[in-house]
């Protein structure tokens, strides 16, 4: 293991990649891949809307994946905004 000059004998761990990264499915953050295939799963299933089941499920993770490319943690800044939006306000 390499020491840099600045580290402090007790104060250094080795973080593994698999604790800072967020858990995708396909691309997408896994609650919203999930929530997303459930909805589409009822709709064309229950419903017996098949292409509506399809396009909704399709149109949904390609919009998760091509924003979660841009910040892997957007369901959690969105969930703030929505939470704190009106407290926040000038």
């Amino acid at each position: 293991m390499l020491h840099h000059p600045n580290d402090i004998p007790g104060y250094t761990v080795p973080l593994h990649r698999s604790l800072t990264d967020p858990i995708l499915i396909a691309g997408a953050p896994r609650g919203f891949a999930i929530l997303n295939g459930t909805l589409a799963a009822s709709i064309g299933l229950g419903l017996r809307l098949w292409l509506a089941g399809l396009l909704i499920w399709i149109v949904g993770h390609a919009i998760a994946v091509w924003v979660t490319k841009a910040d892997p943690e957007f369901l959690t800044v969105l969930s703030r905004h929505a939470r704190h939006k009106g407290a926040l306000t000038c």
